[in-house]
């Protein structure tokens, strides 16, 4: 499963077909991926390349802060070894999910700022400015914009999540986004999600890690996700998920209109 944000169209100047037929691309690209790849290793297939276009708000194409600079935020998470990674206000590089999952295999596994960006230098990955003339206009007018994400569970019947997000924009320079923690991309052995909308709503419902956490103590994932919608309804909360667990059941629910895609079979199923 993959989403391309929550609230106004991301491609707003190209119109939400272009993301539609964005996001079917990519599903369909992720599935064949999958069959012959891991969980993990197709999670951040799959963000890379919602990053890569820029209709969506992360990697090229994010959106610009308060200051006018682009900070990007991403992190991964390996549900078989239950270890999460992730990098915050990262700038200059193509791919910051492909950034985050490298941290997986580090001891220290979330980097922020400038030694996130020194990181990814050193890891061989090149200056690259993530910034488009849709995004500069959308600072001057001060859209705001969404999240990208996949949850996937391959053949072995390992489960894995990744987010990555430009911010919500306009914000105040080191804002630390919630895609860079548990509250909004979690998964374990039971259940992955990766979550999208206010970031500051989601980690005040520590939204992913409760819908994962009440699965692996017996819930549905109906049920754990009717909780949590009913939990940020309570608390007039922003946001969406998606959600997927060992057995393949998926789930997903927003609180505003978001696009997701998911494959089951090669059967393209649209949210």
């Amino acid at each position: 499963m993959i989403h391309g944000g929550l609230g106004p169209a991301a491609g707003f100047a190209r119109g939400k077909h272009q993301e539609r037929a964005a996001l079917q691309r990519i599903a369909e690209d992720s599935f064949v991926f999958l069959r012959h790849h891991t969980a993990l290793e197709t999670v951040i297939h799959a963000v890379s390349l919602l990053e890569d276009d820029p209709l969506f708000n992360a990697g090229t194409g994010s959106k610009l802060q308060s200051d006018g600079v682009i900070r990007m935020t991403a992190s991964v998470m390996d549900g078989a070894r239950q270890r999460f990674a992730g990098v915050i206000n990262i700038r200059d590089v193509k791919n910051p999910v492909q950034v985050a999952a490298r941290l997986l295999e580090y001891d220290d596994r979330v980097l922020a700022g400038e030694e996130a960006t020194a990181f990814a230098r050193g890891q061989g990955f090149s200056a690259h400015n993530p910034e488009t003339a849709a995004r500069r206009t959308a600072y001057d007018e001060q859209h705001k914009g969404g999240t990208v994400g996949c949850v996937a569970l391959d053949a072995a019947g390992r489960l894995a999540a990744a987010t990555s997000t430009g911010g919500k924009g306009f914000e105040m320079p080191g804002r630390v986004s919630d895609s860079s923690t548990v509250a909004g991309n979690y998964a374990n052995a039971v259940a992955a999600v990766s979550c999208t909308g206010i970031g500051e709503d989601i980690v005040n419902s520590a939204l992913a890690a409760r819908i994962v956490i009440r699965v692996t103590d017996g819930m549905t994932l109906d049920a754990a996700s009717a909780a949590a919608v009913a939990e940020l309804a309570a608390q007039r909360g922003e946001a969406g998920f998606i959600a997927l667990d060992a057995q393949g059941h998926m789930q997903q629910a927003a609180t505003h209109p978001y696009l997701a895609y998911a494959t089951h079979d090669g059967r393209l199923r649209v949210f």
